[in-house]
């Protein structure tokens, strides 16, 4: 399939509400990483949600990604459809940017588990350029951002964490503390007990 028959696949699907005949249209038209980009950059601030959507979920099924095509994702983090903001989300997990970074952050207090969830599998692909950012949540955040800030750091097993994971083993949240155990161990930092005499 041509990349303009994917396109075209693609908008009829969309019109005929067809998310499995939309999805293999994406696909399609992913295969063809140059053509892509151009036809999709239109669609990205498209009055219609389902637009972006799909623009989105077909370049975060790109192989590669260029620069432009990450800052373009990393402004969808703000879009006001909150699909649009979980589907790149899921983008930059395959396409991590620093640039991403602040608004990745912010969205790991969101309310809504899967979006706060899907930033920070972002946020871990990133690595350790976002290690310091997410210790900082770790230490001073809402529940739900230390949370997936310490599931990130575990996901990253940056040793630099080592203090403040074990710093949060006294959180009062026990999702934070099971994620702080967690990390630690996949780290290979051993648990120590002591008594005091």
């Amino acid at each position: 399939m041509s990349p303009q028959q994917a396109l075209a696949a693609l908008q009829a699907a969309l019109r005929a509400h067809d998310d499995a005949a939309a999805e293999a249209a994406a696909l399609a038209l992913a295969a063809h990483p140059r053509a892509a980009w151009p036809a999709l950059q239109p669609w990205l601030n498209h009055a219609d949600p389902d637009r972006r959507w799909w623009a989105v979920r077909t370049l975060a099924a790109l192989p590669q990604a260029g620069d432009d095509i990450r800052r373009a994702l990393a402004q969808r983090l703000h879009d006001p459809d909150p699909a649009v903001r979980q589907a790149a989300a899921l983008a930059l997990r395959h396409h991590p940017t620093p640039e991403a970074l602040p608004a990745l952050l912010d969205l790991l207090a969101q309310a809504d588990p899967l979006t706060a969830g899907l930033a920070a599998d972002a946020l871990a692909a990133l690595g350790a350029d976002a290690v310091p950012a997410l210790l900082e949540t770790l230490r001073a955040g809402p529940p739900q951002a230390r949370r997936e800030a310490a599931r990130a750091l575990a996901a990253i097993q940056d040793t630099r964490a080592i203090p403040a994971l074990f710093a949060a083993l006294d959180d009062p949240s026990p999702h934070v503390t099971a994620w702080a155990e967690e990390a630690l161990q996949r780290m290979g930092v051993g648990m120590v007990f002591w008594t005091s005499p």
